[in-house]
């Protein structure tokens, strides 16, 4: 076997790139972590506080969910971002500012319950808020929502506007302890 210098040189040189190999390999994945990481559609970098929201909410309603104003415009694809149809809601309780007796807002309707499974006052979104997007966007069919707007500058009301938020949640009743805490919560301000 007949060693040189250029056959050693090109051994170090094969072990040292593969070397920069592995060492690239064991970093790639703990870059795609800490990205990961950071590339969550949404967070808060503060927790939601009920009261705060209640308090900057410019319009309080308890509604009912109707009916489409535009339905979908494909049915089967409902996303986690911005709907391309909207829901006619008929305000059955104006608790702050106002309102008409119907409002339009983006959303898809549903047949099945979203309720929210934590302890009244809600301090995060209803589960169809979870997936993405910082809102829910699914309203179930003649079901009644408390629905916390914010005015736009065109003057429109929107419920996205507390990520994270409980600003759109499904009531079990008229005597629903987040709608029962929200009332005295709004009389505070």
């Amino acid at each position: 076997m007949n060693v040189t210098a250029a056959n050693v040189n090109r051994n170090i040189t094969q072990t040292a790139n593969i070397g920069i190999m592995f060492r690239k390999a064991r970093t790639l994945p703990a870059f795609v972590l800490v990205l990961s990481l950071h590339a969550y559609p949404c967070s808060r970098a503060v927790p939601v506080s009920s009261v705060e929201m209640v308090n900057q909410a410019d319009v309080i309603v308890r509604a009912t969910a109707e009916r489409y104003d535009v339905a979908p415009k494909n049915p089967k694809v409902v996303t986690t971002g911005e709907p391309d149809s909207t829901i006619r809601f008929h305000v059955l309780e104006v608790i702050r500012g106002d309102a008409r007796t119907d409002l339009t807002l983006p959303g898809y309707l549903s047949d099945k319950d979203d309720f929210n499974d934590r302890p009244s006052p809600y301090d995060f979104v209803r589960p169809g808020g979870r997936a993405g997007s910082c809102f829910a966007n699914t309203y179930r069919s003649r079901a009644q929502f408390l629905l916390l707007l914010k005015k736009q500058k065109s003057g429109e009301l929107t419920v996205d506007w507390y990520g994270l938020g409980p600003v759109n949640e499904q009531l079990h009743s008229t005597n629903d302890p987040w709608l029962l805490w929200v009332r005295a919560e709004a009389q505070k301000a």
